[in-house]
């Protein structure tokens, strides 16, 4: 799959193409829903499926400060965009100038100029322009000018997660944070991720018998609420069972919240500098403080059975 930064990524001799346009952030069931009907639509017509997403979230340059919680970097969204069967993903640098692009302009410069596209599939509340003017049914008026289709996929799955509502990344964020990832898990067809490097912590995971990889997660990451959950650690493309703490660690009155990885029935693994990836398959209990480490000790290696039977019953 091809990744571009930029427009001037693309390449000059780029012929047609079936495009869509999203944040796509997680990329959940729903915005598999779209993806999927796009690369259907470009194999129907012996066309490349282009993927427009933006860098940084556009909240951020509109509203300074709103960064959202994001599910997935972007290296992640393409990677399982490739596996829905994606030809490349363009991701525009979302700027103050490329902000007040009207929705006519952008269509122009994007999806005429650049990605001269065939055919565009987009979810029924779709908007995109300056203080996001343009709609699908501008999208569709200028599909009759430039000679490309519009198709409107209806992407409200809903299930059990979130009491019913439809599947969103407003709402996996949500359950994320409220520590729900069996519900994110739903919505997104897999565990929720984090990632980032190893880092050197106060080592007394180690001194206790339970040693763990110290997680520095990349920037605006979304993290489960503090507690322990059952999970994996992946590294070097091995995924190891993990029993999982996110917290500021309130036995030793710690401030800083920390994400780290206990990677099961694992031993002498040498971890600090790796890029690694926490999932988070489902929560075991909330943080506490014990009355000593002995019952610390004790509820951790009850925390590790917990994790391993999890996991287990999972695959199984």
């Amino acid at each position: 799959m091809q990744r571009w930064r930029g427009l001037e990524d693309i390449p000059q001799d780029w012929g047609r193409s079936v495009v869509t346009i999203g944040s796509y952030d997680g990329v959940h069931r729903g915005h598999q829903l779209i993806i999927g009907r796009a690369v259907e639509r470009a194999r129907e017509l012996g066309l490349p499926a282009v993927v427009v997403t933006f860098d940084p979230h556009p909240s951020e340059v509109v509203r300074p400060g709103s960064h959202p919680p994001l599910l997935a970097p972007h290296h992640r969204r393409a990677e399982l965009m490739a596996d829905l069967g994606v030809d490349a993903v363009l991701i525009l640098p979302f700027t103050t100038e490329f902000s007040k692009l009207s929705p006519a302009e952008f269509v122009a410069k994007v999806l005429v100029d650049k990605l001269h596209a065939r055919v565009v599939v987009e979810g029924p509340n779709f908007r995109f322009g300056h203080k996001a003017a343009g709609d699908v049914a501008f999208l569709a008026e200028q599909g009759g000018t430039f000679d490309f289709g519009v198709e409107v996929v209806d992407l409200y799955v809903s299930g059990a997660a979130g009491g019913g509502q439809p599947f969103s990344s407003t709402l996996t964020r949500r359950l994320v944070a409220e520590g729900d990832v069996a519900g994110a898990r739903e919505i997104l067809g897999r565990p929720h991720r984090v990632e980032g490097v190893v880092v050197r912590g106060a080592q007394r995971g180690r001194e206790l018998g339970f040693p763990t990889a110290n997680v520095e997660t990349l920037p605006h990451t979304a993290i489960p609420a503090d507690g322990v959950y059952a999970g994996w650690l992946h590294v070097n493309d091995e995924a190891m069972p993990a029993a999982i703490s996110v917290g500021t660690n309130p036995q030793f009155d710690g401030t800083e919240r920390t994400v780290e990885a206990y990677a099961i029935d694992r031993v002498g693994l040498d971890l600090y500098g790796l890029h690694v990836a926490v999932d988070f398959l489902a929560f075991v209990r909330g943080m506490a403080k014990f009355e000593s480490l002995d019952e610390l000790v004790e509820a951790i290696a009850n925390d590790v059975k917990r994790s391993r039977e999890l996991v287990e019953e999972y695959q199984a």
